[in-house]
């Protein structure tokens, strides 16, 4: 099974110069905990809601001043639309996410997979495995997927 089959879509992107409040409103709307951040058609970042927490009102920012630009994550650690299921499972685990940008072979991004889409869609045995090793404390991992 292929990411684009349990992937989630489409996708709605941050702008790097959104406020901190209007991307935590488009959170709320989507009720999602992150939003990929794209600028001129291309994927620069990732913000969630603990950048949001950690690094802006942890900070004293402003949050209908400061923009998301100033507190994404610059790393992006993504997948491709065509990888099996199960590899792309085994690097989130590998890597401690919850969940992976997906891209197109001509690096677009195209959807979001998460533990909830592979929950939904593919054998519960993966999905706990995924989960389980996502949640341990063992380390940080810093190394995107190609």
């Amino acid at each position: 099974m292929h990411v684009s089959e349990v992937m989630s879509h489409p996708v709605r992107i941050a702008d790097p110069t959104d406020t901190l409040q209007q991307a935590a409103q488009l959170m709320a709307q989507l009720d999602a905990g992150s939003l990929p951040v794209g600028e001129n058609d291309r994927l620069i970042g990732m913000v969630t809601d603990r950048d949001i927490a950690i690094r802006g009102d942890g900070r004293g920012c402003d949050p209908t001043r400061t923009v998301v630009r100033d507190v994404m994550t610059k790393e992006i650690l993504y997948c491709f639309e065509d990888e099996d299921i199960d590899r792309v499972a085994d690097n989130m685990a590998m890597l401690q996410v919850r969940r992976l940008p997906v891209l197109n072979r001509e690096k677009r991004l195209i959807g979001i997979v998460s533990l909830g889409d592979l929950a939904r869609r593919t054998p519960s045995q993966t999905t706990g495995d995924t989960l389980r090793d996502v949640c341990q404390v063992s380390g940080q991992h810093s190394q995107t997927l190609n």
